[in-house]
């Protein structure tokens, strides 16, 4: 099964997608699809829902970001070992943990912001991974599968001078506003085999810029979600996403970053797809 918010902003409604692709209202008593409705078993029960055949199919004019505002956004950064040759750094030997700003979550076709002075603003697609229930202290990376509710398709757009050339930590060049295009939908951990075999993928203008898989992963998810848990608590409707695969602006003289007008495009396998103009802020 697969949840989305669908509808303009401020206005999304929350849906599911069955097997067939159609998609399908949930009622509004139902709530959101946020921290609550993860806590709250709002899985199982949209799932029953959509089996009992009673849903109104949806019109849909846009989709949203399926995560509506997540507590806390953890990414891992250089998880890629191709990522961080290319980017002059070396190779983590634990997790390199940063925070994103949850409001700078937008859906998967809206357009992403160049902020102001940027000169540098930079793409990276990456697996992300929804916290369904509460988690601190696991005792191993096996439990790391119980307390995922899905997985979704996140681009972490990332300010490089901001982030690197400005002093201090990495979250400004990581949290400007609309640095976060999520979606389409997530999809439950059922519907993902292997976290661990997907492909991710990445375009500027219509050029292939990263094709990976997450495969390549220095520390794959569920030792992700086991290290966090061991220095905070992990709530549902966290979002942590995992990192990405080599090919982007930086370290690279002859790869331009984004501009207005620009178009970036990604999908990873069974996550759906991005669409995002580039538009001056």
């Amino acid at each position: 099964m697969k949840l989305l918010r669908i509808g303009e902003p401020g206005g999304e409604r929350p849906a599911v997608m069955d097997a067939t692709g159609r998609i399908w209202l949930l009622p509004e008593d139902i709530g959101d699809i946020d921290a609550a409705f993860f806590a709250s078993g709002g899985v199982e029960r949209a799932r029953t829902l959509l089996e009992s055949r009673t849903l109104s199919e949806a019109v849909v004019t846009r989709f949203g970001a399926p995560l509506a505002a997540p507590g806390k956004i953890i990414c891992i950064g250089l998880n890629y070992r191709d990522h961080a040759l290319e980017t002059n750094s070396p190779i983590p030997t634990e997790p390199v943990v940063f925070m994103k700003a949850p409001s700078c979550v937008v859906g998967p076709n809206d357009q992403v912001l160049i902020p102001r002075g940027s000169q540098k603003t930079d793409w990276e697609v990456e697996l992300g991974v929804v916290i369904g229930v509460r988690a601190r202290y696991l005792e191993s990376p096996s439990d790391a599968p119980g307390v995922i509710a899905g997985y979704v398709l996140a681009n972490d757009v990332s300010e490089r001078s901001f982030q690197i050339e400005r002093g201090g930590q990495w979250d400004k060049g990581k949290s400007c506003e609309t640095f976060c295009p999520l979606g389409p939908w997530i999809a439950t951990k059922d519907e993902v085999l292997d976290a661990q075999n997907l492909s991710l993928r990445l375009s500027v203008n219509g050029v292939v810029r990263q094709d990976g898989t997450t495969s390549q992963m220095i520390f794959d998810v569920d030792y992700v979600i086991w290290y966090l848990s061991q220095f905070l608590v992990l709530e549902a409707g966290d979002l942590v996403i995992t990192g990405t695969p080599p090919g982007v602006s930086l370290g690279h003289d002859d790869v331009p970053f984004l501009k207005a007008g620009d178009v970036m495009e990604l999908s990873i396998t069974g996550l759906g797809t991005h669409r995002s103009e580039l538009v001056q802020a």
